[in-house]
């Protein structure tokens, strides 16, 4: 996307993040009837704890288009959240920060990314599915179902 920046969040971005995720989520609570997951998530703790996670913005100009938050694990490279701002969806900003995560996890020379996503979020899962991840399993949850999807790097 033309004239979009991806940068590490800082502290003074905790409360402009968190509006972002609700704003983005809001959407995904309709149609999972509960909470989505990212909602859940402590971000008091995950914006103190840059050594588990990392929180990416996606700007345009001065304004906030998007956040991607990363968890690098042993053996991968967890996507806990991709969120844009409803002002911005079908223009990209996703696939942007999508693809920032690819660059991560080869730059953390993982090999795979993996994600969950509702299985009521039928679009989702396609959107992922085309960009190359592949469903690894269910999780029946008591209030979901969790689709856990993979996608594995090619090696240089």
């Amino acid at each position: 996307m033309n004239g979009l920046a991806v940068r590490l969040a800082t502290t003074t971005d905790h409360a402009a993040a968190l509006a972002l995720q609700h704003a983005a989520f809001a959407r995904n609570r309709e149609l999972l009837h509960a909470e989505p997951l990212p909602l859940l998530a402590d971000y008091d703790a995950i914006f103190a704890d840059g050594e588990t996670w990392e929180i990416w913005l996606a700007l345009m100009g001065e304004r906030l288009a998007g956040a991607l938050i990363l968890t690098p694990r042993q053996d991968d490279l967890f996507i806990w959240s991709i969120a844009t701002d409803p002002a911005f969806q079908g223009r990209g900003v996703g696939k942007a920060l999508l693809a920032h995560a690819l660059v991560r996890a080869r730059a953390l020379k993982l090999p795979c990314l993996r994600l969950c996503t509702g299985r009521a979020l039928a679009d989702n899962v396609a959107w992922y599915a085309r960009a190359g991840f592949v469903t690894e399993r269910e999780e029946i949850m008591p209030d979901r179902v969790l689709v856990h999807m993979a996608k594995t790097l090619a090696t240089s």
